[in-house]
């Protein structure tokens, strides 16, 4: 078929095909933070809700609940955390004094905080007091202004409820119906040597390692670190106490999804504020607090969770350092989802480096090092079977043939010697007529019939 012969119609499909592509990854990349969430929500909460679906029906609500376990304990941690805030806020506002009513009585000539005062005020008296000045143009255009930045938070705060709402929808509907997309990958474009299986069951063990794994690393942490900050606060120094030990644990738990430098980011803010306190203000007496809070959240709460969990709770298939640095660039190269994207790509890349790459490089036919059954689709299955049964029926045509030829051949013995014989009895009764002889080779029979 030349060039320019060839089938419109598939070419269209084609065309459709790739447009259609496209735009599902503009709108993948438009909303990439959103799918990246979500994806770490489902990995999140998979185990959880592979638990409950056996005990819960239907999956949906199984699914449901999976998702507000994970999410009860952060909207916990947020409004603990914005309590700690506002106390420090109420007791910022109640130390330090603000009264304004010595000028607003000298300008309207009597206290507006009494009753009294409340009982006089008079709109036109403060319309000829000189109130005209200050409802001027400016003023308008500031507060349309302020309730135009109103109406902009409000809509922010609306667009990120909607990114929630999908971010939730997604993993609900890849905890219900994952099966039924795993199974839909495998049969159109799975292989028959089971590379696409070997990679992607590697890829969701590693995702699931990963953000899981993190997750319950985190709560264990934030747990030790809860109990050891309290502990350490009954023995604090007047003055150079934790300020919200429990807090400051949950967010070392919080911070621990970061390896290595997470904690770091929460404890040494919080001694160097100790250390300012206890210098400045108490004494350096007690300096020695803040050196034990120190050495305390550096070896209970970070390094031996960091050695001993991590390593049990979030897989070992990946280095600790790659998987720190994605952790750590990833924010700074993507965005706040770079948290979690970095870390997904990475998961890509390691798998394919360690099951694709070595046979694309030298030219040999790709094969995965070792391919569970459990993982090969049923498509697979069956025509591993159907091939099985081919080469048994191969094999039984072959045993035929075989027995055929085998009786052939004895046929072509027996009919050869029995011409052997006839020729030998012809040779005989030759010499036996030269002779003279009587003919043995023939039966009285046939002599009486000469």
């Amino acid at each position: 078929m030349s060039f320019l012969q060839f089938d419109r119609g598939r070419a269209a499909w084609w065309s459709l095909g790739f447009t259609l592509s496209a735009a599902l990854l503009y709108v993948v990349y438009s909303f990439i933070g959103t799918f990246v969430f979500g994806i770490f929500i489902y990995y999140a909460t998979r185990p959880i809700y592979r638990r409950l679906k056996t005990r819960i029906y239907p999956s949906s609500l199984a699914a449901a609940v999976s998702i507000f376990a994970l999410a009860l304990p952060a909207i916990l941690l947020a409004l603990y955390s914005l309590l700690v805030v506002l106390g420090e806020v109420s007791k910022l506002t109640n130390n330090t004094e603000l009264d304004l009513s010595p000028y607003l009585t000298s300008y309207l000539g009597f206290d507006p905080t009494s009753v009294d005062g409340l009982n006089r005020i008079d709109p036109a008296t403060l319309y000829e007091s000189g109130l005209e000045e200050y409802v001027t143009f400016d003023v308008i255009d500031t507060l349309v202004a302020n309730l135009a930045s109103a109406v902009d938070t409000a809509a922010f705060v609306g667009v990120g409820l909607v990114h929630l709402f999908v971010m939730v929808a997604m993993a609900f509907y890849l905890l219900r119906d994952d099966g039924k997309v795993g199974s839909w990958l495998l049969r159109r474009f799975s292989d028959d040597e089971g590379v696409l299986d070997a990679y992607l069951a590697a890829v969701d063990s590693d995702l699931k390692s990963i953000f899981f794994g993190n997750i319950l690393n985190a709560i264990l942490t934030g747990t030790i670190g809860v109990i050891a900050f309290s502990i350490l606060n009954v023995f604090a120094p007047a003055g150079v106490r934790i300020p919200a030990p429990a807090l400051v644990g949950l967010l070392a738990g919080v911070a621990s999804l970061i390896p290595v430098v997470g904690m770091k980011l929460v404890y040494v803010p919080v001694a160097g504020y100790m250390g300012v306190q206890a210098g400045l203000f108490v004494g350096p007496e007690s300096l020695w607090f803040v050196v034990v809070f120190a050495a305390i959240s550096f070896v209970v709460v970070d390094t031996i969770p960091d050695l001993v969990l991590r390593p049990y709770v979030s897989g070992r298939r990946l280095h600790v350092g790659s998987v720190m640095l994605a952790y750590t660039l990833g924010p700074l190269l993507f965005g706040w989802y770079g948290i979690f994207l970095l870390p997904m790509l990475l998961v890509f890349l390691v798998h394919f480096a360690r099951i694709v790459l070595p046979e694309l490089v030298a030219g040999k036919p790709i094969r995965p090092y070792v391919v569970d059954p459990v993982y090969l689709s049923d498509t697979q299955v069956a025509v591993g079977a159907s091939e099985t049964d081919g080469g048994r029926e191969s094999a039984g045509d072959t045993d035929v043939e075989s027995a055929v030829h085998s009786e052939s051949a004895s046929e072509s013995a027996a009919n050869s010697d029995t011409a052997s014989e006839s020729v030998a009895n012809a040779e005989s009764a030759s010499e036996s007529a030269a002779d003279g002889s009587p003919d043995t080779s023939t039966t009285p029979s046939q002599r009486d019939e000469r």
